[in-house]
């Protein structure tokens, strides 16, 4: 008969202790998505190929319109917000010079989301709320099944809603920079 290994009586963290971005970096490298919104862990499935699809065409068009002194990145890069705070936009735009060496310590200029059924939620109210209150100059969301995208830019310490536009209906954006996007050119 072969040994069986025994059930760890504690857990890798203190129970109800808020998580910081330290405890962030332990977690496995299994394709989840980890965040942190106030100390409280968030984890999400990895994302399906329609989703990438989606992802990769929106940063081809933010790439292709991106002046020289802004960088386009898409997931996984840690956006950290505050130590109990860190998100993983699918894409984001920030200055090149605002980078450190392992992530991007404060808000983008601009965050992309592909909303998928497991994150929707959190896509539309808390991650955006989060993005808000720390200053995100534009936040997106795209609709794969609709296909669809929202915008927002903040003013006055707001978000307020700047486009939206469906199907084959083109939309222009300027910031950070301007670029135009058809959203049913993005399932392709």
């Amino acid at each position: 008969m072969s040994a069986v290994e025994p059930i760890p009586t504690h857990a890798p963290w203190p129970a109800a202790v808020p998580l910081t971005r330290t405890d962030l970096e332990r977690m496995p490298d299994d394709g989840h998505r980890y965040e942190l919104i106030d100390g409280v862990l968030l984890v999400s499935p990895a994302p399906k190929p329609r989703h990438q699809i989606v992802s990769a065409a929106v940063y081809r068009a933010l790439f292709a319109a991106c002046p020289s002194d802004l960088l386009v990145l898409y997931a996984p890069v840690d956006v950290v917000l505050a130590e109990d705070t860190v998100l993983e936009p699918d894409l984001l735009v920030a200055p090149r010079d605002a980078f450190s060496e392992r992530d991007l310590p404060g808000p983008p200029l601009l965050t992309v989301e592909v909303l998928s059924p497991s994150t929707r939620r959190f896509d539309l109210m808390l991650k955006r709320s989060r993005l808000e209150a720390a200053g995100c100059a534009a936040y997106w969301v795209v609709d794969p099944d609709t296909p669809s995208l929202i915008a927002w830019e903040l003013q006055d310490g707001a978000y307020v809603q700047v486009a939206k536009a469906t199907g084959d209906e083109p939309v222009r954006l300027t910031s950070p920079f301007e670029v135009t996007v058809v959203p049913a050119d993005l399932l392709s």
